[in-house]
C-alpha cells in the first residue's frame, strides 16, 4: 500500500495544486511510482480521459508531472458550477445531475464509498499518493461533513503540510489562524507549514518563522519561492484573466464569458513570444484583433444572453462582416449557430429556446446525456484561411450536452470557424498552421513569432516547478513525514 502526504492550504489559490504537482515530479525524479489524488474538486476546467471519464484539470497536470496517464480515480468527485448556487455533480467521471449547494452539502457523505474505493485502488498500484485538499481545512461551517480536507486525511490516515500564500500578505496569521481553528486531532495531522510564493531574502523571514514554529508546534517545512511556470491553471482564478497583455504582432481576443470553461484551449498560442492572447469582457476592449475566440462555457444559453446584453455580440458580428476570423469552441461554437434549444431545461437557464448569432449553419438541441469522449482524426475539407489545416492530425476531447448534428472536427462559414473539440489547437502543427495563416493574411512573417517544441516545453516547465519546490522544501523532512518518522 502506498505511502501518502496531503497538501492543504490556508485558502483557495494558496498554491496547493502547484506544490502537489511539484512533489509529484520530485518523487518521480527520485524513482517512485506516484499518483495525485483530490477527492472533490470544484472547477469548470475539466478533461476527458482515454476511457471517456471527466475529471478536474488540476489532477491531469499533477498526473503529467508524475509521468503517469490521467485516471478518473485521481478525482472521483467533480463539481462544475452551473449557477451561483448550484453545480453539476460528476461522480467517477459521469454526471449524476445538478444539485443546489445545500442539497449537495446534505448528501455529500453518500459519496464517501466512491472516494475510498478510488483512493484504495490507486494506493495499491503506486508507491506514493500526493493528496490535494480544497479551500481551507478551517472552514468551521463545513467541517462536520468534510470529505476533502481533514475529513479525508482521517479517512486515509494522511499527514498534512499546510501551505500559506505570502504573496497576498498576512501569511503568519493565515497559518497560525488555520491551525488555531482546528480540533486537537486535526492539529496533530499537520507535520509542517509551508510559506509559498516568497520573493526576497529568506533571512528577513527567519524571526517570524521561529515564532511560527513555536505558536503552531510544528516545523516550517519550507519557504517556496515565487516561480512563474507555464502550466495549465485549475480555474478562473488564473492570472491569465487579470493580466493586461499588450497587443503583439498577432493579436488574439478571447471572450471571457461569465462561466468560461476549458480556457486552456488557447494555451498553445500564449507560448509564442510575439502572440498576445487577451481576455475581453467589454466591447471597448476588443479593438481589432487578428482572431476572436469564443471559448467553452458551462452555461451556453445564459452566457449567450450576457454576450448579447453586453454589446459584445454586435461587435463580434461586425468584425466577422469585415472578415476578421472568429473561432468558437464547444459552447462558443454553439453560440455561433442559428438556434439553441433546451426543451428539457438541461442547462437550468430558464430559457427553452434562443436565437444564436447566425454566423454558422448549425442548430443545437440540449439533451440529458452528456457527450464525453476523446477524439482524434485528420482535418479535411476546411475552406478559407485555415485550409492549410487539411491533412494535419488532431486529437482532443469533447464535453457537451448539446447536439448539433454529425459534424467534422472544424466547420467553417467564410471567416467563421467552430469546433466541439477541446484541445483542438494542441496537436503538433495545428497552432502553427493557424498562426501562419493569420500572418499571411496580415502580411507578417511567421518566423517573427518565435516557436517552440510543445512536448519538450511542457516537460521543462514541470522540471522548473520541481526544482523550485525541491529548493524551497526541506525534502529530508518530507521523506521523514512519508515514513511516519516526523
Amino acid at each position: 500500500m502506498a505511502r501518502n502526504i496531503m497538501i492543504q492550504g490556508t485558502m483557495s489559490n494558496a498554491g496547493k495544486s502547484l506544490i502537489a504537482a511539484g512533489l509529484c515530479r520530485i518523487f518521480r525524479q527520485d524513482g517512485y511510482r506516484v499518483a495525485p489524488f483530490k477527492s472533490q474538486n470544484m472547477a469548470l476546467n475539466s478533461f476527458i480521459t482515454r476511457d471517456g471519464f471527466e475529471m478536474g484539470r488540476a489532477q491531469v497536470v499533477q498526473a503529467e508531472a508524475a509521468g503517469t496517464e490521467p485516471d478518473v480515480r485521481m478525482n472521483p468527485i467533480l463539481l462544475k458550477p452551473t449557477t451561483d448556487v448550484g453545480s453539476q455533480i460528476i461522480v467517477n467521471g459521469r454526471p449524476i445531475g445538478n444539485m443546489r449547494a445545500m442539497e449537495y452539502y446534505k448528501r455529500k457523505r453518500e459519496f464517501i464509498p466512491a472516494i475510498t474505493e478510488a483512493y484504495d485502488s490507486l494506493a495499491a498500484e503506486n508507491d506514493i499518493i500526493v493528496i490535494e485538499g480544497a479551500g481551507s481545512p478551517a472552514e468551521i461551517n463545513l467541517k462536520a461533513e468534510d470529505i476533502v480536507n481533514m475529513g479525508l486525511a482521517k479517512m486515509v490516515d494522511a499527514p498534512v503540510l499546510l501551505v500559506g500564500d505570502i504573496d497576498r500578505g498576512g501569511v503568519f496569521a493565515q497559518l497560525y489562524g488555520t491551525v488555531a481553528l482546528l480540533e486537537p486531532d486535526e492539529r496533530a495531522r499537520i507535520k509542517g507549514t509551508v510559506v509559498n510564493k516568497f520573493r526576497g531574502d529568506r533571512k528577513i523571514l527567519e524571526p517570524g518563522l521561529e515564532m511560527l514554529e513555536k505558536l503552531c508546534g510544528v516545523p516550517v517545512a519550507g519557504v517556496v519561492p515565487y516561480v512563474r511556470v507555464d502550466i495549465d491553471d485549475e480555474d478562473s482564478l488564473s492570472e491569465r484573466f487579470t493580466r493586461r497583455n499588450a497587443k503583439k504582432l498577432i493579436d488574439i481576443a478571447a471572450i471571457k464569458l461569465p462561466r468560461i470553461s476549458n480556457f486552456t484551449d488557447l494555451a498553445p498560442f500564449e507560448r509564442f513570444e510575439n502572440v498576445s492572447v487577451r481576455y475581453i469582457e467589454k466591447p471597448a476592449d476588443l479593438g481589432e484583433p487578428d482572431m476572436i475566440v469564443i471559448p467553452g462555457t458551462k452555461s451556453t444559453i445564459s452566457d449567450l444572453v450576457w454576450l448579447r446584453e453586453s454589446g459584445l455580440e454586435a461587435r463580434i458580428k461586425q468584425a466577422a462582416s469585415r472578415n476578421t476570423v472568429v473561432f468558437g469552441v464547444c459552447g462558443g461554437y454553439q453560440m455561433l449557430g442559428e438556434r439553441i434549444s433546451d426543451p428539457a431545461g438541461v442547462e437550468a437557464s430558464g430559457i427553452n429556446e434562443i436565437a444564436g448569432m447566425g454566423l454558422l449553419p448549425i442548430e443545437t438541441v440540449f439533451e440529458g446525456e452528456k457527450v464525453q469522449r476523446q477524439t482524434r482524426g485528420v482535418f479535411g475539407d476546411i475552406p478559407g484561411i485555415f485550409s492549410a489545416l487539411n491533412g494535419i492530425s488532431y486529437e482532443g476531447y469533447e464535453i457537451h450536452m448539446g447536439r448539433s448534428g454529425a459534424l467534422p472536427a472544424v466547420i467553417s462559414n467564410g471567416s467563421v470557424y467552430g469546433s466541439y473539440v477541446h484541445g483542438v489547437f494542441d496537436s503538433a502543427g495545428v497552432a502553427e498552421a493557424v498562426l501562419r495563416a493569420l500572418c499571411a493574411k496580415k502580411g507578417a512573417a511567421f518566423d517573427d513569432l518565435g516557436s517552440f517544441d510543445p512536448k519538450a516545453y511542457k516537460e521543462a516547465q514541470y522540471d522548473k516547478l520541481a526544482s523550485a519546490v525541491r529548493e524551497g522544501l526541506d525534502m529530508e523532512l518530507v521523506y521523514r513525514i512519508l515514513e511516519r518518522k516526523a
